[in-house]
């Protein structure tokens, strides 16, 4: 994954509750791509007409939103299947982070272990925040300050689990994360077989 550290850019206004997973990336596009091959098809259901053309109404279709690093959203975002391609296909088209009041538990996680940082804040914050991005100002969501800001609203505290975070900011998954310990716990087994080598018979 890459490292978030600050991220700054465009963000989007998508105040809509209940966008879910199917909305995201649909499943007919999961069968047919492998990952890398998701950006075209996010938000496919409001991005494009029925004829195949771009939806000229569609916020991710106008400028600057078009480079939008940061989606701004509604209550209970990514809700639905649990499939992690719908994090990818937010990724994969730019966006790095997510400002939601509250998202579905699995689409959540399936965020903070894609390198994507979602952030929950109250619906008050969100639409203030929504309001100002929609001028097209820039906002910056700090993960080592913890802080969402813009200029016409200021910084916004956020808080995220200190783990997530490190996952996060190091750019590891939770896999990576403990390949870190390594050698510490390669110095635990050569105790463990010392201690116990009834159990590494065999091994």
């Amino acid at each position: 994954m890459k490292p978030f550290t600050v991220v700054q850019g465009p963000a989007a206004p998508l105040l809509l509750d209940n966008i879910d997973t199917d909305v995201i990336v649909r499943i007919e596009r999961i069968a047919r791509h492998k990952r890398g091959e998701f950006a075209r098809w996010a938000f496919e259901a409001l991005r494009y007409l029925p004829d195949g053309a771009e939806n000229p109404d569609f916020i991710l279709n106008r400028q600057p939103f078009r480079e939008a690093k940061i989606l701004v959203a509604g209550a209970n975002f990514g809700c639905g299947s649990s499939r992690e391609m719908a994090v990818w296909a937010i990724a994969e088209f730019g966006i790095r982070c997510v400002v939601a009041e509250s998202y579905g538990d699995i689409f959540y996680n399936n965020c903070l272990q894609n390198g994507v940082l979602a952030i929950t804040l109250p619906r008050r914050e969100i639409d203030a925040l929504a309001a100002d991005a929609a001028r097209g100002v820039p906002v910056t969501a700090d993960l080592q300050a913890c802080t969402l800001s813009s200029p016409g609203v200021g910084a916004l505290g956020f808080t995220i689990p200190a783990s997530q975070r490190e996952t996060l900011l190091s750019g590891l998954d939770e896999v990576g994360l403990t390949l870190r310990m390594a050698q510490r716990i390669d110095q635990f087994q050569r105790q463990d077989a010392d201690a116990r080598p009834w159990v590494y018979a065999g091994v």
